[in-house]
């Protein structure tokens, strides 16, 4: 098991410091490392990661910062000089909390605890069924995959429409289409993703879910029926 990971902390010294026990690390992959918190919300948009090594001072937004503005958030290893963060850090559930400077012995206890919750966790989503975790309202909720209908492009926000209930999460397209399974949704639209499972019928302009007609653009036509056909 290999979970991917990145390196935030504004310093470059600490930051190197925590990329050499990583990259030493038979079970991290490092997908990318990062001087801000800014530049990290920006990489999670593009990179599909398990876990964070995350600095909690830093300049603009702070770690805490960061994860609040996160829709979905991997593992959280924070890494900070000071201890007076530790009770805080617990209340955002993170994996763990290091405190620097890191010896390698206490660097590998923290990553066991991240793979042991990795397990727990891929254990669980084969039980109860894939889903995901979103943010709405303030509230963390679980949505099950095979529930979602479709979602819809709201701003800066999306709406997930699932068989129960509608859902206003604060979102991009594209991000949200990267926690999808990509052989079960499609993109129909550039306001639309749809489970392909819930499509009843379509034509060249629209797609139907039940009594809902969605639009088609003309150039996902041929990627629909063929995405349909791989079902």
């Amino acid at each position: 098991m290999t979970l991917n990971c990145v390196v935030v902390d504004d310093s470059a010294i600490q930051r190197l410091s925590i990329v050499k026990l990583v990259e030493n690390h038979p079970s991290l992959n490092l997908i990318a490392e990062y001087s801000s918190a800014l530049e990290t919300k920006n990489g999670l948009n593009t990179h599909k990661v398990d876990l964070i090594f995350l600095d909690i001072e830093m300049p603009v937004l702070n770690g805490f910062e960061l994860l609040d503005v996160l829709n979905n958030k991997p593992q959280i290893i924070f890494v900070t000089g000071k201890t007076e963060y530790a009770f805080k850090a617990f209340n955002y559930d993170a994996t763990d909390y290091l405190h620097k400077p890191i010896t390698k012995e206490r660097f590998n206890t923290s990553v066991e605890k991240a793979l042991e919750q990795h397990r727990l966790t891929l254990d669980f989503n084969e039980e109860e069924g894939e889903h995901i975790f979103v943010k709405s309202n303030l509230k963390k909720r679980k949505v099950y995959i095979k529930d979602i209908k479709w979602i819809e492009a709201l701003g800066d926000y999306v709406k997930l429409v699932t068989e129960e209930t509608s859902l206003v999460v604060l979102s991009t397209m594209k991000a949200f289409e990267k926690e999808l399974p990509e052989n079960k949704f499609l993109r129909i639209h550039k306001s639309y993703i749809v489970n392909l499972d819930k499509i009843d019928r379509f034509n060249s302009k629209n797609v139907e879910v039940g009594a809902y007609e969605i639009p088609l653009s003309r150039n996902k036509k041929t990627q629909l029926v063929d995405a349909l056909n791989n079902i």
